[in-house]
């Protein structure tokens, strides 16, 4: 079988280190590893929308932004596949007809959409679309015959409906969905990186976000004002690792490697930890450690962003052709899935066949 992955965001705004230590890092480093026949990456428009259909503008706005940031990160259009998830009309057929393999109080159940749910201020009036996005996403991933879909632990609910679905459809009709099986980022520390603001979770609508297009300067306020830990204030006070944002991030981006040239009086992040957990360490110091270390991984990224913002309507041409070629294998397993059903009715020559042969044992 072929190792394929299907992966992606919603167009809500610009993306941040959350989705890069969580997401597209790794989407990079599978892209370029040559293990998967398909990556095909999303720009997840029509989901956006469940939960933003009175703001379609905030999503058309967004879509290059997120593509810009897909590129700027290295995703190449000419080994993955990059797309827009309205553009791909077979997603909707392929989610209307997996509505009638999920009752409304499954849906109810993924923990995910409770969250969001709540997150959302829904639970007096969810949105039809909002509650059956597990559904769509189901379709996003069957349509490509993912077999690897990259996710957070957070969404790991998700993509076990995906699979109850996919099974569901098998044992009705006949072997035609792939079930998908999970990636988990490979760094604990990336599984959920948290705000500046020491939160549990960066996002976009706290404020609390370094994004990928920061300016240099930018990113240093940002990291300069991040939550450490409110009961170290003095540099010989014993300070605190656990929930502790600079040192998350450290986890997540910090190599041995960077102490030589940013921080020579340690030789690795567990002398540093182990410096500032007696005290002696000031958290500026540390700070300016994080921010060498940040700028130093998102110079490359700015600096391609920039050469793609000249010249836009290449960005989208590629988009184009990405929803081109998605689009090809979406109607592929369309065409399954409805044989399966049976309801190719104009493809089927056996139907024709059975009429007649049933309207001449009756005439004879």
């Amino acid at each position: 079988m072929s190792k394929i992955i299907l992966t992606g965001d919603r167009p809500t705004g610009r993306l941040h280190l959350g989705h890069y230590v969580g997401s597209l890092k790794r989407r990079v480093a599978l892209q370029n590893s040559g293990e998967y026949e398909k990556l095909l990456i999303m720009i997840a428009d029509a989901q956006a929308l469940t939960d933003n259909f009175d703001n379609p503008e905030k999503i058309r706005q967004n879509i290059l932004e997120v593509a810009l940031d897909y590129l700027s990160v290295g995703l190449d259009p000419n080994i993955s596949t990059l797309f827009i998830q309205s553009q791909i009309p077979e997603l909707a057929e392929l989610t209307f007809y997996y509505l009638n393999l999920v009752s409304v109080s499954r849906l109810y159940r993924n923990p995910t959409v409770k969250s969001e749910i709540q997150l959302r201020n829904f639970e007096a009036s969810i949105p039809t679309g909002f509650l059956c996005y597990p559904v769509s996403q189901a379709a996003d991933i069957t349509a490509f015959k993912a077999t690897s879909v990259p996710v957070g632990e957070d969404q790991l609910p998700m993509l076990e409906q995906a699979r109850e679905i996919v099974r569901k459809f098998n044992s009705i009709y006949k072997e035609t969905l792939v079930e998908p099986e999970a990636l988990l980022p490979e760094n604990n520390a990336c599984m959920r990186l948290p705000g500046t603001d020491g939160k549990a979770k960066m996002s976009k609508s706290l404020g609390n976000c370094i994004y990928l297009a920061d300016s240099p300067e930018c990113v240093y306020q940002k990291i300069m004002g991040m939550f450490t830990d409110p009961l170290h204030l003095k540099i010989s006070d014993p300070g605190h690792i656990e929930g502790n944002a600079v040192f998350t991030y450290l986890d997540a981006f910090c190599e041995d490697r960077h102490f030589p040239e940013f921080l020579p009086d340690y030789t690795n992040l567990d002398e540093l930890k182990e410096h500032y957990s007696r005290g002696g360490v000031g958290d500026v110091k540390i700070k300016k450690f994080l921010n060498n270390i940040i700028q130093e991984e998102l110079s490359p990224i700015r600096k391609r962003r920039k050469e793609y913002e000249k010249d836009i309507a290449s960005v989208y041409d590629i988009l184009k052709a990405g929803c081109k070629a998605a689009r090809t294998i979406a109607q592929e397993t369309l065409d399954e899935v409805k044989a399966a059903m049976q309801i190719n009715y104009f493809d089927d020559d056996s139907l024709i066949q059975a009429y007649m042969d049933k309207n001449s044992l009756l005439s004879s």
